[in-house]
């Protein structure tokens, strides 16, 4: 009876509401003026969490090599603090899936770490094969991620995609042109000696030098000499010029001139590079011993 009485109660003010009456004011009540910590944030409808098994890695992510101790501490500090920034991910309606964009080191570190969700920062609409790779690449960059024959190849396949050169592939991901050129020489480089690379054997800028030599075998032997004798990139470098025949560069020197309203020149010489500090330092150096020979009176002959 209770339950009856319930229901036609609710029943009739439905009815009167739907009448335009209404006991109760429900419309939200506002503050004139909002509080301080309030001013000025909007909500993001594409940002929030989602459950972590419905997030999975992109397959073709430059990066294939993730640290299992770096994973580890990164775990440890999201169990500590929680997740401090979302990962950017895009929808799969072949996977039926969120695929990661950008942040699989973060994620694999929430599973780690036993998190059941995880923040995202949801991409909407269309996102072409070119830009995901662009922004994984930027990520990776600027967080010095990547290995160094993984950049080659993402710096490669980029150029490939958009049908750019080294120069406009350096101003878009806001590089320098010198990096890519270094980069994709690597590329050029047989894979046996890609490989050490990539293992942290042989050092990138000494295998840059090794690409110089256009004979593999010969690039072979001097890989072998390099990593065996632990040569630094200025000595691989050295090595590389004496095969080729060419001979070992000068150190250029430096040489300044500053002209004065009166019609004097002072002209700085090193035989060093040097910078516009120890430039500074030496016209100091120069003005105290001028204004030494002012005070003893010494002539100029």
């Amino acid at each position: 009876m209770a339950s009856t009485r319930s229901t036609l109660e609710k029943f009739s003010s439905n009815l009167e509401e739907s009448m335009g009456l209404r006991e109760v004011d429900l419309s939200p009540k506002l503050s004139p003026v909002p509080l301080n910590r309030d001013a000025g944030r909007r909500p993001l409808r594409n940002v929030g969490r989602v459950d972590i098994n419905q997030v999975i890695p992109d397959p073709e992510q430059p990066r294939a090599e993730f640290s299992d101790e770096a994973i580890e501490r990164l775990a440890d500090s999201i169990r500590e603090k929680g997740q401090l920034s979302a990962i950017r991910v895009r929808w799969s309606e072949e996977l039926s899936k969120w695929i990661i964009v950008a942040g699989e080191r973060r994620w694999r570190a929430t599973k780690r770490a036993g998190l059941p969700t995880i923040d995202c920062y949801f991409h909407e609409g269309e996102i072409s094969k070119s830009e995901i790779l662009e922004q994984q690449l930027i990520e990776n960059l600027l967080r010095e991620d990547l290995q160094p024959i993984e950049e080659a190849k993402a710096f490669s396949t980029l150029m490939t995609i958009n049908n750019w050169n080294g120069k406009q592939l350096a101003e878009a991901l806001r590089v320098p042109q010198a990096k890519v050129s270094r980069s994709l020489a690597l590329l050029r480089l047989p894979d046996d000696i890609q490989e050490q690379v990539a293992a942290g054997v042989l050092a990138p800028r000494s295998a840059y030098e090794l690409s110089k030599i256009g004979d593999d075998k010969v690039r072979r032997e001097l890989a072998e000499q390099v990593t065996s004798d632990g040569l630094t990139r200025d000595e691989a470098a050295s090595v590389v010029r004496q095969r080729k025949g060419k001979p070992k560069q000068q150190s250029r020197g430096t040489r300044q001139t500053f002209a004065s309203a009166g019609g004097w020149k002072v002209i700085v010489t090193a035989n060093r590079r040097g910078s516009y500090h120890e430039i500074e330092e030496a016209l100091l150096d120069a003005l105290e011993e001028v204004r030494l020979r002012i005070a003893n009176g010494i002539q100029i002959l």
